[in-house]
């Protein structure tokens, strides 16, 4: 596979040509992670991860979705252990981003939902386009979130706001989500990406050693409370994805009806 086939793509950008740009290329399916995606998204990260030279990291996506959670045509094929082993990759994948030695920025030019969200949250900074939506809304469809949401989004957020999120289920607009702190500013759609180059710029342009230090301290500090976080999402997955609510909620979002959970 040519690197212009890939879902997911990447670039050395920059006046010093240090930072790198991944781009998610699945806008037919509003981005959304499928096993592909995820793949050479690891990829991609384990490949920084190995690279002196680089700065910064910035995450961004074509089309009018930043990530719209995991692809859920795909997620209805897998049997219970087949959903285990793809929240135990999403958990690894996203563990990889704060495992990074460089900042990593999340530019959310559109929809960030489920997954979406959470692979936001596991960036160092968000940036959004004032047309970006947030939410987490695995609850209307039978789930859970599994990917780190509910232990990164009540240390950002705080725990009421995690809590109205996640147990609502309601989407946000990007300007609510600046008053809440998930992301540290808002631009115009067309301004994003060069709001995050800029961004990235100034971070590349101090002390290297310095920043890496300071990006450890925080990781180190944060993963303790995330690692024990993901067993338990990995606990909460389990009943959730052996329910009948969870079928409810696929095929009630497919028609485009109002779902009747049963709670069995």
């Amino acid at each position: 596979m040519s690197e212009e086939e890939k879902i997911v793509q990447y670039k050395q950008v920059g006046k010093n040509n240090n930072i790198v740009l991944i781009t998610f290329h699945r806008h037919k399916d509003l981005n959304a992670f499928n096993s592909q995606m995820l793949e050479e998204f690891e990829e991609v990260l384990l490949k920084i991860k190995q690279e002196n030279d680089i700065r910064c990291v910035i995450i961004t996506s074509e089309g009018k979705s930043f990530v719209a959670g995991a692809d859920l045509k795909w997620m209805s094929t897998l049997n219970e252990e087949n959903y285990n082993d793809l929240i135990a990759k999403g958990q690894v994948v996203f563990e990889l981003i704060e495992s990074l030695p460089v900042p990593v920025i999340a530019a959310v030019n559109g929809y960030a939902l489920g997954g979406g969200m959470e692979l936001s949250l596991a960036c160092d900074i968000r940036i959004a386009s004032s047309k970006a939506v947030f939410g987490q809304p695995e609850v209307t469809l039978g789930l859970a979130p599994g990917w780190g949401g509910t232990v990164r989004l009540p240390l950002i957020s705080g725990l009421g706001v995690a809590k109205d999120l996640i147990l609502t289920g309601r989407k946000i607009s990007a300007d609510e989500a600046l008053k809440l702190n998930i992301v540290s500013a808002v631009y115009p759609p067309e301004e994003l990406l060069d709001k995050a180059l800029e961004l990235a710029e100034t971070i590349a342009s101090n002390a290297p050693i310095a920043v890496r230090e300071a990006k450890k301290v925080f990781t180190s500090t944060f993963q303790e409370k995330v690692k024990e976080g993901y067993r338990k999402e990995q606990d909460a997955a389990k009943p959730c994805f052996a329910s009948s609510d969870l079928k409810e909620g696929i095929d009630a979002l497919f028609n485009r009806r109002k779902p009747e959970f049963k709670d069995n």
